[in-house]
């Protein structure tokens, strides 16, 4: 790392990047909060777990159907607007479902509507939002500017759960009219952002432009190797489907102490960014990446092994605190080695393997859970992600030797 960055306090300073970052712990808080009322509403309509894992289907399958599309719309239009657009939408859908549970017309088939088209508005943000923020700041402050922004995400992750339950007791229909109030001032600020260059010219809308983003990160080792191997850790290191599993059976915790144990990654994330805000990697930064990633993968290990609560806690926080170092070692290397005027498409391949790796990494640990038991499952999960670590530095050899992070655009 650096000496601590000057440049910190100008970039809180920024106005435009207060009202970014502002923006984006909204419509993520928002994004938690609805999650966990859809969720309650559901169960206390149905009492089904069947239903209960419909809703997060619902909100996965657009991710999976529109992500390429999504990162070709960041692309042509105006960005600002894409994000405006989506948060208004989720912002209006949160409006229906209050009014439908204040009229006593809230069923099934509603929530999981609304379940799609929130999913839908987030797959299109999301890309365009990493893609957006290149924009803001200059690329010099954009290390500092992601691990911020990743700050953002990590509050986000901790409070949203938790105000969303606090909601519900007042009601889903308050809950829902509060989430489209603060996605409607997500929307204002976004429609305040001003940008350091124009927009880049729009490129014909044609099947090779829409999936030119793989073609561009398969011709860029550094690229391809980042995001792959986040991807494979992120697949093997899903510890954290099976949470509630070793909170009863295993380090034998209540309610509370699954909510501890779920808490923690987020901590040791925000902590983190908030330390790469201040102190921002600057050399060796492949390097230091697989060594993050062989570090979740060690603390994995520590935590599969554990059967004491105190020693699971600090696991887990190392675990969400190398995440993050990886995320955004990828996510500067990904922006900065990206032309602006692909960075939408790129944007969304990267989030569309992330993603997608996410869902397939609790699949994954369920299945070998069943097979050979819970520790066994994390243990080896976290065994294979220090393999990979391993294998893929030999593989991508320019990734594990890049000293610096690019100066700007390919």
């Amino acid at each position: 790392m650096s000496a601590p960055a000057q440049d910190t306090p100008s970039l809180l300073r920024h106005g435009g990047f207060r009202q970014f970052w502002s923006a984006r712990v909204l419509s993520t808080g928002c994004f938690q909060i609805v999650s966990v009322v859809i969720g309650w509403q559901i169960y206390d309509l149905t009492h089904s777990a069947l239903h209960l894992g419909l809703v997060g289907l619902c909100q996965f399958l657009p991710m999976l159907v529109l992500t390429i599309p999504a990162g070709h719309i960041a692309d042509r239009f105006d960005r600002r607007t894409v994000v405006r657009c989506c948060q208004m939408v989720a912002g209006l859908t949160g409006a229906a479902l209050a009014l439908a549970s204040w009229q006593g017309l809230i069923n099934p088939a509603i929530i999981f509507a609304a379940a799609v088209v929130i999913g839908a508005g987030r797959t299109f943000e999301m890309p365009t939002t990493a893609a957006l923020l290149p924009m803001i700041v200059s690329p010099g402050q954009l290390p500092r500017a992601l691990a911020l922004s990743a700050s953002a995400i990590q509050t986000a992750t901790i409070i949203g759960p938790a105000l969303g339950g606090l909601l519900y007791i007042v009601g889903p229909g308050p809950a829902y009219l509060f989430v489209a109030f603060f996605y409607g001032l997500a929307s204002i600020l976004v429609s305040r952002l001003r940008v350091l260059a124009p927009p880049a010219a729009r490129e014909p809308a044609t099947l090779r432009s829409v999936f030119s983003g793989f073609s561009f990160i398969r011709s860029r080792p550094i690229i391809l190797g980042a995001i792959s191997l986040d991807m494979v850790a992120v697949l093997l290191g899903g510890a954290t489907a099976l949470l509630p599993i070793y909170a009863r059976d295993i380090l034998h915790t209540n309610a509370l102490g699954l909510g501890a144990l779920r808490a923690s990654p987020a901590i040791g994330a925000l902590l983190m960014s908030l330390v790469l805000a201040r102190w921002p990697l600057e050399r060796r930064v492949g390097l230091k990446m697989f060594g993050a990633v062989a570090l979740f993968g060690l603390a994995t290990v520590v935590f599969g092994l554990s059967s004491w609560f105190a020693l699971s806690l600090p696991a887990l926080m190392v675990m969400g605190a190398a995440d993050v170092v990886s995320v955004v070692v990828r996510s500067t290397l990904v922006q900065l080695g990206t032309p602006d005027a692909m960075r939408g498409r790129v944007s969304a391949v990267n989030a569309m393997f992330i993603g997608t790796s996410n869902q397939l990494g609790e699949f994954e640990s369920g299945v070998t859970a069943a097979l050979f038991g819970p520790v066994e499952a994390v243990v080896l999960g976290g065994l294979g992600t220090i393999l990979v670590a391993l294998i893929w530095s030999r593989l991508f050899k320019p990734l594990r030797d890049a000293d610096r992070f690019p100066s700007g655009s390919a």
